[in-house]
């Protein structure tokens, strides 16, 4: 199975992005976690790019704030697919974060999620390996199931409550 990269620009990034750790750990999904600067590192972060599909990765989830030029900047120099996590930081509240990621110029895509949103970046990179990967697809499957499971055994509790 392919591994999942994550990055995140500062440490500040971790509990947001141990989300995306926890989710791809559940799946049995393998990752490897760095925390790269676009502006900071930008050689580690273009060498860890470059090399990322001969390192046996299938994507990279690239948490950012503020500027969040990391995902785009991976993605200028990987042809895997990147995911990027617009973190809530600075004066904007993630705003910021949420337009630098998502206005990729046309060729240099970047999925983006949520601000904040590291456990759907997670799921998404995992549905991109179940592409190929038939176990993978019936965990989404199933998390799916108990998700919907999960809703519908609350609005059973609502409706006994308040339904009369």
């Amino acid at each position: 199975m392919k591994k999942i990269g994550i990055m995140m620009g500062s440490d500040s990034d971790l509990p947001v992005v141990k989300k995306a750790i926890d989710t791809l750990a559940s799946f049995g999904v393998p990752y490897e976690v760095h925390i790269y600067s676009a502006h900071r590192t930008p050689e580690q972060a273009k060498d860890f790019a470059c090399n990322a599909r001969a390192n046996g990765f299938g994507a990279i989830i690239c948490a950012a704030g503020m500027a969040a030029h990391l995902a785009g900047a991976i993605a200028a120099n990987t042809t895997l697919p990147v995911i990027g996590i617009p973190m809530k930081s600075g004066a904007l509240d993630g705003v910021d974060a949420l337009y630098s990621t998502v206005m990729m110029p046309s060729g240099i895509p970047v999925a983006t999620v949520a601000i904040d949103g590291a456990v759907n970046a997670a799921l998404l990179s995992i549905e991109m390996l179940a592409i190929e990967d038939a176990s993978l697809a019936q965990k989404l499957e199933d998390k799916r199931k108990a998700d919907t499971a999960k809703v519908l055994e609350k609005n059973a509790k609502a409706e006994a409550e308040f339904n009369h």
